[in-house]
């Protein structure tokens, strides 16, 4: 089978367990604070990586240690920041409310690019990020006066998480097609596995609630969670992330990345009954119609 032809198809299958993960995201915080459901969620991966190894599935490269920090140092924007951010910020957002500023990935990485990398954007391309600011804009303005489904400490927190995904974009392109993908994989998990749960366990020794650390494992749903969690939305998407990322280009998996916020738009409505705002229909269409924009307009010049 073609790698490219791999690539993709990976891709797909991961954009459909993003564009779900809010949704489990959703239901380990009914059970447990952000921070145990992050550390729980890497447990949950680091476990499935030891698994997989033990019964030699995967294979993990040996790496040196100036290579192994270089990696380390990529998985501070992703995973840790990316999924850290996110999280905590679904605490104060709606799945609907996450799915929107997800979409922003694209423009953010053309800017990131331009800026960067000196890539040439065209005039259609600056007018969609323009529009897709400003419905970013009115998002944040909106957070202000309403009490449901748009908050701003959510925003900023789901914008910080798309930025850390943007960051890890740009300097992890070239890291990516030095080293096996399921190396990668595997030392980003652990570097989420330590920090995760340092920040858990050491929050839980402040409060002097060492046990509760355990308590969200006695719930069903929450096992569930992080199994999905960490072992499908870290260990496998990282893995097809990583993957896609040594033979696909970072703006054609950007437009992979568009899928991910309409899915996550319908999970919450649909399964979970979310409101979505006269302010977030209003936001997210020009944040969306900035991405058309930004996309479509890219993807016709580059085919032309």
């Amino acid at each position: 089978m073609n790698k490219k032809f791999r690539a993709y198809a990976g891709l797909i299958l991961m954009t459909l367990i993003i564009g779900f993960s809010f949704l489990f995201v959703k239901m380990g915080q009914t059970c447990a604070n952000s921070y145990d459901l992050l550390a729980h969620r890497f447990n949950a991966a680091f476990l499935a990586v030891l698994l997989l190894k033990a019964f030699g599935v995967i294979k993990i490269e040996k790496t040196g240690r100036k290579e192994w920090l270089k990696i380390v140092g990529v998985s501070l924007f992703y995973p840790v920041m990316c999924f850290g951010f996110q999280t905590v910020g679904l605490e104060y957002a709606s799945t609907s409310q996450a799915g929107i500023i997800l979409a922003l990935l694209p423009i953010l990485t053309l800017f990131a690019g331009a800026l960067f990398l000196k890539e040439k954007t065209s005039v259609w391309q600056k007018a969609g990020i323009a529009v897709s600011v400003a419905g970013l804009i009115f998002l944040f303005a909106s957070g202000s006066n309403q009490s449901e489904g748009t908050s701003v400490a959510g925003t900023v927190l789901l914008l910080l998480s798309v930025v850390s995904m943007v960051v890890y974009y740009m300097i992890g392109k070239k890291l990516m097609q030095s080293h096996d993908s399921m190396t990668l994989t595997s030392i980003m998990v652990f570097s989420g596995f330590i920090i995760f749960n340092v920040l858990a366990v050491g929050r839980h020794a402040f409060l002097g609630t060492l046990s509760d650390y355990f308590k969200p494992l006695a719930h069903v749903n929450f096992l569930i969670s992080v199994v999905y969690l960490g072992v499908l939305s870290s260990v496998l998407t990282s893995f097809l992330s990583n993957y896609a990322l040594i033979h696909i280009s970072t703006t054609q998996i950007s437009v992979f990345n568009n899928l991910i916020p309409l899915i996550a738009i319908a999970a919450g409505v649909l399964l979970l009954g979310e409101h979505v705002s006269a302010a977030q229909i209003t936001g997210g269409t020009a944040v969306l119609t900035g991405v058309v924009l930004v996309v479509g307009i890219g993807y016709k010049q580059r085919k032309q």
